[in-house]
């Protein structure tokens, strides 16, 4: 028997400026995928004029998001992690660089290096079901590692 259950997550956001230390999120969305790894290409494919496959390799960054319950305190620190790392006029932004350490129920790990938040939602929305919307981060990372528990 496979057990698929995610209980027991827990993602630890380092940012080098802003949250060196990190920060630990353990509080998810309940309306959306709390921790979703989008999947990427690896190769691309095309065929040359003969009608032969010819295939390469292409470097891809891997994106993650992440979706908290909204007023938490997860959702705070990541608010503070986004403002800081967003471009304004007559200041200059905290340019973090991001790790991001994902670990399961199970025992395993996950490890996403040299990032960058790239979005996130700067208020709260509300649903026509009348509660507020849980918020969503977006973050991009160059290095990805797993281990798996046996």
């Amino acid at each position: 028997m496979n057990d698929v259950s995610a209980t027991g997550l827990s993602l630890l956001v380092q940012a080098s400026q802003t949250f060196p230390s990190g920060i630990l999120l353990t509080a998810f969305a309940d309306d959306g995928d709390p921790f979703d790894l989008p999947t990427v290409d690896i190769a691309k494919t095309g065929m040359d004029i003969n009608g032969n496959l010819v295939c390469w390799s292409t470097p891809t960054p891997q994106t993650v998001t992440i979706s908290v319950l909204p007023g938490s305190e997860e959702d705070q620190n990541l608010a503070i992690l986004l403002e800081a790392n967003t471009a304004k006029r007559g200041r200059r932004h905290a340019g973090d660089n991001i790790t991001l350490v994902a670990s399961y129920g199970d025992g395993a790990t996950t490890t996403a290096r040299n990032g960058k938040i790239t979005n996130g939602s700067r208020g709260n929305s509300a649903t026509s079901a009348g509660r507020l919307k849980s918020k969503v981060y977006t973050f991009v990372f160059q290095d990805f590692d797993c281990t798996r528990v046996r």
